[in-house]
């Protein structure tokens, strides 16, 4: 939560809780071209691996395999507490993103939260028919925040204050 802040983002939303499969279902799509975007990246991930998919999943079909990757994402996020909180700040999704870093932790940025915090990577993940354990979820685009957002919190659980550097990042000169 530090490095947010100190990279200037505001934090405007912040609880522990257990999440309900019904909470972790609405946070992603239910939509085919989720499903074969999430199973797109296992192909090409396995490709480059020189790993057969079809002995993994039985089948090498995208949407097939995003959906199996959903489940396995379901029961992890529901398997114990998490942290939710809503940042802002200019372009908060993007340097929410560059904070955290790649999805894969062996492909992120040394010294993002991903590469700093978690070892786990694609192949270990589907060895073992659970997701890649990144630590974090960060919104991919600001339409998404949006949903997200409103799929965890509610209006009285966001917060409006001004923090004392927001003068220096945010005023006009």
């Amino acid at each position: 939560m530090g490095r947010f802040e100190r990279s200037g983002l505001k934090m405007v939303g912040l609880k522990m809780l257990k999440p309900t499969r019904n909470l972790v279902e609405k946070n992603y799509p239910d939509t085919k071209e989720w499903y074969e975007k999430v199973g797109g990246r296992s192909i090409s991930t396995f490709k480059e691996m020189g790993v057969d998919i079809r002995a993994k999943f039985g089948s090498d079909d995208a949407e097939k395999i995003g959906r199996q990757i959903k489940e396995w994402i379901i029961r992890f996020m529901t398997s114990g507490k998490v942290v939710a909180m809503v940042l802002e700040g200019n372009k908060a999704v993007d340097n929410v993103r560059r904070l955290v870093g790649e999805t894969n932790p062996m492909k992120a940025t040394p010294g993002s939260i991903r590469s700093d915090f978690s070892i786990d990577d694609v192949q270990l993940g589907n060895a073992t028919n659970r997701p890649i354990v990144n630590v974090v979820h960060a919104s991919g685009s600001v339409g998404e925040a949006k949903s997200e957002i409103s799929n965890w919190f509610t209006d009285n659980e966001l917060f409006d204050y001004k923090m004392g550097n927001e003068d220096v990042f945010y005023k006009v000169w």
